[in-house]
């Protein structure tokens, strides 16, 4: 594991432009639930009665609810240390970009400014009419409606048969492009768009990185594979990152 680590460490050290690809796995470290696997939060709800645009057409308070409780979890957990690394990384590359699926906003949380979030954030809520913008993790009520339009406020994430944020994966692949050094954490790979970045990346020649406990969907891909946890790995490579600066 050692060599890989220093393997990685070096490659960030070359590189003028890094894109991190982060997933469910970042969360998870935090105390969030992922969605799939046995324990997801698939496998306790029907995803059609909460993450779709007719399940809250249908029953906003209902999808509220479950939101709600979402919103109250996230407000108990703090970013890691992995979090922590990559805001650091962030101010270290001259081209850093972060895009994320994770809608939990710990990485903005642990300091990281240029996050492109594909799928939106839990702690923000929009207005189904004029896209007016409440971003907090306090109680909006049982059906909060929008204070400029007083139309229905809904979660400001991105819903199953939903577009992604308008530019957001556009630059996500421009950065996968430009980038030296491509990082893929913790994630399975079989959500898309975000799982053909790597493929971007590999393209334009970037050296890419795996950080997963196991194997996934896109490990063949990788020039380096570091099985272990998000935050473990990410600060051991930190640690090698600054023992070979120094």
């Amino acid at each position: 594991m050692s060599a890989e680590l220093a393997a990685v460490a070096r490659m960030l050290i070359a590189a003028r432009s890094v894109c991190v690809s982060t997933g469910a796995g970042m969360s998870v470290e935090s105390g969030l639930d992922t969605f799939r696997g046995d324990d997801g939060l698939w496998s306790k709800v029907d995803v059609s009665d909460m993450a779709t645009p007719e399940a809250f057409r249908r029953d906003p308070v209902k999808v509220w609810a479950w939101y709600r409780r979402r919103r109250e979890k996230l407000a108990r957990v703090e970013p890691h240390d992995g979090h922590r690394v990559l805001a650091e990384w962030e101010a270290r590359v001259p081209d850093f970009t972060l895009v994320t699926q994770n809608i939990d906003g710990l990485h903005h949380r642990a300091g990281s400014r240029r996050v492109i979030e594909l799928h939106g954030r839990l702690d923000s809520a929009r207005c189904v009419r004029c896209d007016y913008r409440v971003r907090t993790l306090d109680d909006l009520g049982p059906e909060p409606l929008c204070p400029a339009c007083r139309e229905r406020l809904r979660p400001d994430v991105v819903w199953f048969g939903e577009v992604l944020p308008p530019g957001a994966i556009e630059a996500a692949y421009a950065a996968a492009q430009r980038c030296d050094v491509f990082l893929v954490i913790g994630t399975s790979g079989v959500v898309q768009p975000a799982a053909s970045l790597i493929d971007v990346a590999k393209t334009y020649h970037a050296g890419v990185v795996e950080i997963n406990p196991n194997p996934s969907e896109l490990s063949y891909l990788a020039d380096v594979c570091i099985r272990s946890g998000c935050c473990a790995a990410l600060t051991a490579i930190d640690v090698e990152w600054r023992k070979l600066a120094s």
